[in-house]
């Protein structure tokens, strides 16, 4: 993954763009000496793809209970922020 300065990016937008959809490359952009985002191509997948994988992995039925579990082991914070 290419690192590019957000001046860069920003300057060269298209030319990322391009290289994104048609390369197929990704970036991250740097600002300040640290990493604020990534561009990088959206993964597609078609229906026969979809329908292959739904059907080789199969429902978990402990999963309902399992997250019901977690959710009940939460627990909310109050905070008072100040204004």
């Amino acid at each position: 993954m290419k690192e590019i300065s957000a001046t860069e990016a920003a300057r060269g937008f298209s030319e990322m763009l391009d290289a994104v959809e048609h390369r197929r490359q990704s970036f991250v952009v740097v600002r300040g000496g640290h990493a604020v985002a990534r561009l990088e191509p959206v993964a597609s997948v078609d229906g026969k793809a979809l329908k292959k994988l739904l059907a080789e992995h199969k429902p978990d039925k402990a999963w309902l209970q399992e997250l019901s579990d977690m959710r009940e082991a939460l627990s909310v914070e109050e905070r008072s922020w100040p204004a």
